[in-house]
């Protein structure tokens, strides 16, 4: 998913609970028929020591720029693979995906992903890259997994909304959008976001 600063995440990185609640997001395709559904499972990955304060203070703080740094620790968390080997292998996707060398980005991805199956960095920048690509059915799969592992990942919640929003799904792009704000309270951008849906969609009711 391309890369957005509602504050400091992204549509780079890219679904929702609470910390510690189950919940589920689903959406149907109008066009296509096709059913893509996106849930959240307790069990998250085990985070480096300081994650689970550094997401309790985002959750409190309402100072943007504050927040924003938060965010950064957070993400830059998530990102460490823990291994030489797979952070090579993610910077060499990057570059490659810079250069729109899509095909040997996600090989790099993919490669990533087998030696850790777990690591969160490399599931969302593969979901980043389909969502670049439009394949919001494949990056969405991702995003299910990026969820699977770390339920609280803003980030994966901005791209699903995002793609919900795209498609027309403004209901659930609602949904996930609370949700996210649940997790980073100091989001202008999103904020007026969820505003205006709600406004949007309380005139298609009436």
């Amino acid at each position: 998913m391309r890369r957005f600063r509602i504050c400091a995440p992204l549509i780079s990185t890219l679904l929702l609970a609470t910390v510690h609640g189950p919940s589920a997001l689903a959406q149907t395709d109008a066009q296509t028929g096709a059913s893509e559904s996106v849930s959240v499972e307790s069990g998250a990955e085990e985070m480096p020591e300081g994650v689970d304060a550094l997401i309790a203070d985002l959750k409190r703080e309402r100072d943007p720029e504050a927040a924003n740094r938060l965010t950064e620790d957070i993400l830059a968390s998530w990102n460490a693979s823990g291994s030489p080997t797979i952070d090579l292998l993610m910077q060499w996707a990057q570059s490659a995906a810079s250069e729109k060398r899509n095909a040997a980005a996600f090989d790099f991805l993919d490669q990533a992903i087998v030696l850790k199956p777990d690591f969160i960095g490399a599931w969302n920048q593969r979901a980043t890259l389909h969502y670049t690509m439009g394949n919001y059915k494949r990056a969405v799969s991702d995003i299910n997994r990026v969820l699977a592992l770390e339920p609280r990942h803003f980030g994966a919640l901005a791209s699903l909304a995002a793609i919900l929003g795209e498609r027309g799904s403004e209901e659930m792009a609602l949904k996930a959008w609370e949700r996210y704000l649940e997790i980073y309270p100091a989001d202008r951008q999103a904020q007026e976001i969820i505003t205006k849906l709600s406004e949007k969609l309380a005139g298609s009711r009436t």
